[in-house]
């Protein structure tokens, strides 16, 4: 159990209680109203960013160089699926921790996203070389 969760379970009870000591049974009421309100708003929310991304093929991505500058660590998967309004290709196996999943644009750019306990650890954009490009003098390969 990460901390977060210990802190949101001790949130919640401490609601709760103060919900209990200002209004018994109708505060306990409000606060289960509030509670309900909470949770269709996040499920409309994870229901539109789905709806948006099954318009779309998968792994696509308009720009992968838009994606990648706006990409932060600490995202959840949700975020970056509501970035890129597309399905991730999954370039690891179903249950795997860390997930690996990978966008790409029309130009050949691609953005592969590593996650772990389903937020952004880190990202890399690669771009295809360029026919007409010059090979630079630190390069390996010239």
């Amino acid at each position: 159990m990460t901390w977060r969760r210990i802190l949101a379970i001790l949130f919640a009870v401490a609601l709760g209680a103060g919900a209990w000591r200002a209004g018994g049974w109708p505060g306990l009421a409000l606060l289960g109203s509030a509670l309900v309100l909470w949770a269709l708003l996040y499920y409309n929310q994870i229901v539109t960013v789905m709806k948006r991304a099954a318009d779309r093929p998968v792994g696509y991505v308009g720009s992968a160089v838009m994606l990648n500058a706006k990409l932060q660590a600490g995202q959840p998967l949700l975020k970056v699926l509501a970035l890129t309004r597309a399905l991730g290709e999954r370039l690891t196996e179903p249950g795997a921790d860390p997930e690996t999943y990978r966008w790409r644009d029309a130009g050949g750019s691609q953005v592969m996203a590593e996650f772990k306990g389903g937020r952004l650890t880190h990202w890399q954009l690669e771009r295809p070389e360029q026919a007409g490009e010059p090979a630079r003098a630190d390069d390996p390969a010239a």
